[in-house]
């Protein structure tokens, strides 16, 4: 089973990113004796230089490194819009910034030190397992929901929250004290902000967010 795991990986490369480059060195040869196809590289900038967006693969990446770190270079990979799993090599001391990697839409971190099969069998899912792949873009999504909905003002939470709760501009214009045709501008700019084509789009990112309200 495992072989078989690792020929359906071995023409999907692993992009290592660390700035220690003995510990690139080991990690690299503990993926390719695994069965993995790395490309290694010493920083975040040397990596997207040569990344090529259309190609498949997963990130491993420390999150501590100078000039762009970790986060960093997830936040970009997201600004560029590329779904290329991450998964995070941390510090004890770097729990709390792997959390918010996860919640940005991160597939895995793995904390110092590590066991080889932990960072090989992660590998492995983000690869071969159609539940992580899911997973991983359920995170993205809600990450980018999370992201969108900061861009509304008070205001404009408020409305989004009563729409999806189902309430009609009038309902919503009585319960805010403002005119429905106000309701009806702060809507479309929700819309918009929210990139919600329709009601039921603006319903599934709210739903997809935990069903959290977007105001406080």
């Amino acid at each position: 089973m495992t072989v078989d795991m690792q020929i359906s990986t071995a023409d999907k490369p692993v992009f290592l990113v660390d700035d220690d480059a003995a510990v690139r060195d080991s990690l690299a040869l503990l993926l390719g004796v695994a069965g993995f196809k790395v490309q290694a590289f010493g920083s975040a900038v040397d990596f997207l230089d040569a990344f090529d967006p259309g190609e498949p693969g997963c990130l491993v990446t420390d999150i501590r490194m100078p000039g762009m770190d970790g986060l960093e270079l997830q936040a970009e990979l997201m600004r560029r819009n590329i779904e290329l799993p991450v998964i995070f090599i941390t510090g004890h001391g770097d729990v709390a910034k792997a959390v918010q990697a996860l919640k940005a839409g991160a597939y895995d971190f793995i904390e110092k030190p590590f066991e080889e099969e932990t960072l090989t069998g992660s590998i492995r899912q983000a690869f071969d397992s159609e539940a992580g792949r899911q997973a991983f873009r359920q995170r993205r999504e809600q990450a980018g929901v999370s992201t969108r909905r900061q861009l509304l003002t008070p205001r404009e939470a408020q409305v989004m929250d009563l729409v999806v709760e189902g309430h009609s501009n009038k309902s919503i214009a009585q319960k805010l004290g403002i005119s429905a045709r106000t309701v009806e501008i702060h809507r479309a700019r929700v819309m918009d902000k929210m990139k919600a084509r329709n009601l039921s789009d603006l319903v599934r990112m709210a739903l997809s967010s935990g069903g959290e309200r977007f105001s406080s």
